[in-house]
């Protein structure tokens, strides 16, 4: 890739990374374009999130040259050099090159400083470090050009240090191994992280979750599952005996079925077996109210749903849980049955939300009351009696066959 690659990559020609570089990297001080935003660029990916910025300027000068500029900024981590500057609504994340002097596992005593090269080695992994100035040139100190050609993630120095610093550091070796990596799995790095282990426990539920979450939908995620359970690292994360099987055959059956990779699906498929495991992961990674919901969703009795030319089974599923959870549990059952991705029955189940709209229920309360039953329970039981043979009859729409459906119904309601 070329310079003026690059920067058209990055933004850095008339974009928004440009304006901030040209308000930070004058007058004495540098600012350069750091991390994932670089990595990406340089393997032809499209920017993840935020774009970084390091920089020479003190947190307060950071703060003059872009109010000066017109931008806003917001002081999200002052104490440690970081300010967000906004520029035509994109955030960018400005911190000063420091060195950290003390580190607390996630947290960290720091110094601010000039030096690129130390700015560089306090990083995490190699393909992290590499820094692009104003005119696209690529700053690498840490041989991470190299790594990057080669697939490969790599810790800076010593892998002991670097996860001693920062716990996460686990799990964010094996998220960027599936998402970036090819081949066997940084031997040096693997074996820090194994001895490191159980200091996973000290991290907090969201930090885990969210790097979880990007490994699930990782492109290499099946292999790298399959490393860290051998290791003994991904049954503590889970709190349960992982299921790899299951996870790499739901990753097959979105593929197959032209599904949107989705982490909680996979995540049931990896490590839910039960309700009861729904509901421990929930508690366990602090999952939103909607993903826990849909894991629970999933659990419920997914080994009784199977797939054949008697279709009623799945409309009557279809019709109980709509189209979200259907595809989440028949994705779920798919993935344990004894047959592969091109099983035509499992397929076709897959594509009913498409091919079969789910009716309406013809009858309503008038329909009990002209046959004398009262409000009240009485009519509760009715409906619901109604309901479920309307459904066990396979949703007929005559009126003959709605009205004798009322008819049993409306005794059922009298018997109570």
């Amino acid at each position: 890739m070329t310079r003026d690659q690059l920067r058209a990559a990055l933004g850095l020609e008339s974009g928004p990374a440009g304006s901030v570089l040209a308000a930070l990297d004058r007058d004495g001080e540098e600012a350069r374009i750091v991390g994932g935003a670089v990595r990406n660029a340089l393997l032809g990916l499209p920017t993840p999130g935020d774009i970084d910025i390091a920089t020479t300027a003190l947190p307060d000068e950071v703060i003059r040259r872009a109010t000066l500029a017109g931008f806003r900024t917001v002081p999200t981590g002052i104490e440690h050099g970081t300010v967000t500057v906004v520029v035509d609504g994109v955030p960018f994340e400005v911190t000063t090159l420091r060195q950290d002097v003390e580190t607390f596992g996630r947290r960290a005593r720091v110094v601010f400083g000039r030096d690129w090269q130390l700015d560089a080695q306090r990083r995490d992994f190699t393909i992290n470090a590499l820094f692009v100035s104003r005119d696209g040139s690529v700053h690498d100190y840490v041989n991470g050009r190299a790594d990057l050609a080669a697939h490969r993630v790599r810790f800076i120095g010593d892998p002991t240090v670097r996860i001693a610093e920062d716990h996460l550091r686990i799990l964010r070796l094996f998220r960027f191994h599936a998402t970036y990596g090819e081949g066997p799995l940084d031997q040096e790095g693997l074996a820090a992280s194994i001895r490191a282990r159980e200091r996973i426990a000290s991290l907090s539920r969201e930090r885990v979750h969210m790097e979880l979450n990007k490994l699930l939908i990782a492109p290499h995620a099946g292999p790298t599952l399959a490393v860290m359970s051998d290791a003994g690292i991904l049954g503590p994360v889970l709190g349960g005996v992982p299921m790899v099987a299951s996870f790499c055959k739901m990753v097959a059956i979105e593929a197959a079925a032209a599904l949107a990779s989705d982490p909680c699906r996979r995540l049931a498929a990896l490590a839910v077996m039960v309700v009861e495991d729904a509901e421990r992961l929930s508690q366990r990674l602090r999952l939103s109210n909607a993903d826990s919901e849909r894991l629970v969703s999933m659990a419920q009795a997914w080994w009784r749903v199977s797939a054949g030319p008697d279709e009623w089974p799945l409309r009557a599923l279809l019709y109980q849980l709509g189209e979200r959870r259907f595809v989440d549990r028949i994705s779920l059952a798919w993935s344990r049955a004894g047959v592969d991705v091109a099983d035509t029955h499992w397929q076709r189940a897959l594509t009913l939300p498409q091919r079969w709209t789910k009716p309406m229920f013809p009858l309503k309360a008038a329909d009990f009351i002209v046959r004398g039953i009262t409000k009240g329970p009485a009519l509760g039981r009715a409906l619901a009696a109604a309901e479920a043979a309307w459904v066990a009859a396979d949703f007929p729409s005559e009126a003959s066959a709605v009205a004798a459906i009322a008819d049993g119904a409306a005794g059922v309601g009298r018997e109570g």
